[in-house]
């Protein structure tokens, strides 16, 4: 299975808002701890490694790219 590239969320818009309204009033570490506990819980539920090792090599790719 590929890693899906494409728009697949229905109402982004919401599930941003509902990923920002989970951070309030957390401080940055239980912020940055929130957002890793939700990576390995979708990591598990994805659970095919290629796609995995995919999503987290594009990531990386999309985060140094941003910062230069």
């Amino acid at each position: 299975m590929p890693l899906n590239r494409e728009p697949n969320i229905a109402d982004p818009d919401g599930f941003y808002q509902e990923l920002i309204e989970s951070q309030r009033e957390l401080n940055d570490a239980q912020a940055d701890m929130l957002s890793s506990k939700l990576v390995l819980i979708l990591a598990n539920h994805v659970g095919d490694r290629e796609v995995l090792r995919e999503a987290i090599a594009l990531a990386r790719k999309n985060t140094l790219q941003r910062k230069g």
